[in-house]
This record gives structure tokens, C-alpha cells and sequence, in this order.
């Protein structure tokens, strides 16, 4: 996963710690994270204590970064700053390859140009040492 570096950053900062501080984390490397779990062999996202279908203990594992478009919305009205700003933006449920589905803005097109089915590949913006976001970009 590409990482880019954040020419300013005013919105608000993930939470780090509890068990999704090292999803941020491998972001800021370039890695997207899931969970595996070692016992069923279920994958999930977003990060949890244990597996959503057995209840073991879930492992990470990296991703391959890509996905498609599940579902999205084009959000036209937001009177919240930074966001009102970016009118309008797309964000997306993205089916991974991997079978869990990962919820982010499509950005690097025109939101009129996004649809059910896109190709699509995560990036990270880094927005501080260790801290990084993923996005979606048409693949």
C-alpha cells in the first residue's frame, strides 16, 4: 500500500491503543491489516478482542490492498469543518478479497464516477509518526 504523507491534517485523529491502535499503526507502513482467526479460520474487519464467529483469540494479517466497491454514498451536505470543505466525497463499503468488507472514501475520481463493482486499491495519508489512515482510489 502506498503511503502518502499529509500536507495538513484538521480532522479529527483516530484513537491509537486497545486492539485498534496496530491497524493505524501498519497503515503508517504501508500495510493494511485484517484479522485471522488461527482456530475457525474466519477473517473480519474491523479489529476485535476475538473471533466474531468462535470466540479464539484473532491474529493479524496483511492484506492484499484491493478490493471493489460494495456499496457508497456520495455525501453532498456536511456543515461540520473540515468536511464541509470537501464537498461532495464518496464514501464506500469495499469488499476485500480476503471476504471481509472495509468501509473509506473513494478519492481520484469524480464521486459521479464511482459505482458498485469499481476496482479499487488502498493507499495510507500519514498524518503523524505512526499514524496513518487508509483510503481508496480507483484501481
Amino acid at each position: 500500500m502506498d503511503v502518502r504523507d499529509a500536507t495538513s491534517w484538521d480532522k479529527p485523529i483516530p484513537a491509537g491503543g486497545n486492539v485498534i491502535g496496530e491497524f493505524w499503526s501498519a497503515a503508517a507502513e504501508g500495510r493494511l491489516l485484517i484479522q485471522h482467526c488461527p482456530a475457525c479460520g474466519a477473517r473480519q474487519f474491523y479489529p476485535r478482542l476475538v473471533c466474531a464467529t468462535c470466540g479464539a483469540d484473532p491474529e493479524w494479517e496483511e492484506a492484499e490492498g484491493s478490493g471493489v466497491v460494495h456499496t457508497f454514498t456520495i455525501v453532498r451536505q456536511n456543515g461540520a469543518k473540515p468536511f464541509s470543505e470537501e464537498l461532495p466525497y464518496v464514501v464506500a463499503v469495499v469488499e476485500l478479497p480476503e471476504g471481509p468488507r472495509m468501509m473509506g472514501n473513494v478519492t481520484g475520481c469524480a464521486p459521479e464516477d464511482v459505482a458498485v463493482g469499481m476496482p479499487v486499491r488502498a493507499y495510507a495519508v500519514k498524518i503523524e509518526d505512526g499514524l496513518a489512515i487508509p483510503f481508496w482510489e480507483p484501481a
